[in-house]
């Protein structure tokens, strides 16, 4: 039976999207991987790889992971307050101009319109329609929160008011901007501020989609999936309130060994290291939660995903911190190591713990059991296969990089120019085509299973 009388009609449309977008993503994702090895295939502007590249990142972080995001927001708000969406015709507006955004954003993306900033490519109009947008969304968050007839609010609920309140005001500031006309603009800032400025949106903008709002539901859908009490609700809530805290110190450490004054990259560094511990309180608890239940490993499909999610989160969140040591950032730095190291969260963490609770939910809403458990087994070892070798190919391909651009003969000179470096990364690049045709088989699998699953209700 179809549970009532919430409104899942939005959380649906959400799911969907996104589908879409991740399946869309994906395949631009693949695209330019070649373009590394093969680069004819820069056939035209728009298919060049300094194109793709942006229309890849935002459709996969924003299309596939927002949609994700917001499809579960709906879904553990009205749960957790019990309590409906107050506003259930602005949710779908909300829908409505989301999908609007990411097409009109891949399609400027496409045209070359770009602002060249990191995770804030484009350009000023929609950068208006995307701030609508998100009052749109808070709007609907806050009001369920203030009707809730649940008093107590469980900690899922904290890292959704802290992604909505912040990400809100990292888009505001950073997006400043003059216009110039109706496709071009900069950035208020200049020089060391517009980098500093940046980098603060751009670490705290991946942190506030990737970390946060995934928290939420792993810590929302890993108890109700297993049946099990979550080990520590106090852990929870230090864990939450010491990540949130020392979190918007942390972006300088993209600027280490740059203009950028020492005192505040070192104030960067500092509160890294410091992240480390809340970050594995989140860890420790997902695990504790298993504590003399571990046989769901073998018994309950979705907790794999779960725990190699947050394993993949505590992995990175050790990994980050520490590779922003200026020793080793001195190395690493601008080296295919970072990349490996993005997609390990991406791949791993993010996409993992969005599938299981998509894998959780639209069986409850749609009333009817999976399509199949079995296909869902299948998805879980090919992207798991695909995702490791994928990053593991990119750390080892970064470490012969990084060496390669700092080996010096004995006259002081570089023994290896530019391009030489480029050319030794081919086998390397080929294996990370491989490894991502492997997880977007895995990705074809599950979607199709939740289709399936959806689909099945109508029939």
């Amino acid at each position: 039976m179809a549970e009532h009388p919430y409104d899942y009609r939005i959380v649906r449309g959400f799911v969907f999207s996104a589908l879409f977008w991740l399946i869309i993503g994906l395949v631009v994702g693949l695209w330019i991987a070649f373009e590394m090895f093969y680069p004819a295939l820069n056939l035209t502007p728009w298919l060049s790889f300094g194109r793709l590249r942006v229309v890849h990142t935002n459709g996969l972080g924003l299309g596939f992971g927002l949609a994700g995001i917001f499809a579960a927001t709906y879904y553990i708000l009205q749960k957790l307050t019990r309590t409906p969406l107050v506003f259930p015709g602005l949710a779908r507006l909300h829908l409505h101009l989301f999908n609007i955004i990411i097409a009109l954003a891949a399609l400027s993306l496409f045209a070359g319109m770009n602002t060249t900033r990191e995770y804030a490519e484009l350009e000023w109009p929609l950068d208006i329609a995307v701030v609508a947008m998100w009052v749109i969304f808070a709007v609907n968050v806050f009001a369920t929160l203030v009707k809730r007839q649940e008093k107590q609010m469980y900690v899922s609920l904290w890292y959704i008011i802290a992604m909505t309140v912040t990400i809100a005001v990292l888009y505001i500031v950073n997006n400043l901007e003059v216009p110039v006309n109706l496709f071009k603009s900069y950035s208020l800032y200049a020089g060391i501020n517009d980098a500093n400025v940046q980098w603060w949106y751009g670490h705290n903008i991946v942190g506030f989609i990737f970390t946060v709002p995934i928290l939420a539901m792993f810590y929302y859908f890993l108890p109700v999936s297993t049946g099990l009490p979550l080990y520590s609700h106090r852990l929870s809530i230090v864990s939450f309130w010491s990540l949130i805290f020392a979190y918007l110190w942390t972006g300088a450490h993209h600027l280490m060994l740059t203009p950028v004054p020492e005192w505040i990259q070192t104030v960067a560094i500092a509160f890294s290291i410091f992240l480390i511990a809340p970050s594995w309180g989140s860890v420790v608890n997902g695990y504790y939660t298993l504590q003399g239940n571990w046989e769901q490993m073998r018994s309950n499909f979705l907790v794999k995903f779960f725990i190699l999610g947050i394993t993949f989160y505590g992995l990175q969140t050790i990994q980050g911190p520490v590779q922003g040591l200026r020793t080793l950032n001195a190395f690493f730095h601008y080296t295919d190591w970072v990349i490996g190291h993005v997609h390990m969260g991406t791949m791993g963490w993010v996409t993992m713990t969005i599938s299981a609770s998509f894998y959780y939910m639209i069986p409850r809403i749609s009333g009817r059991p999976l399509h199949s458990v079995r296909i869902a087994n299948v998805h879980f070892w090919l992207i798991l296969v695909g995702q490791l070798l994928w990053t593991v190919t990119m750390w080892i391909g970064g470490i012969q990089q990084g060496a390669m651009w700092k080996a010096t003969d004995a006259d002081g000179s570089l023994t290896y120019n530019f391009l030489d470096s480029i050319s030794s990364l081919y086998p390397y690049y080929r294996i990370r085509f491989a490894a991502g045709a492997v997880y977007f088989v895995g990705i074809l699998l599950f979607a199709w299973n939740i289709v399936m699953t959806i689909k099945k209700k109508d029939t």
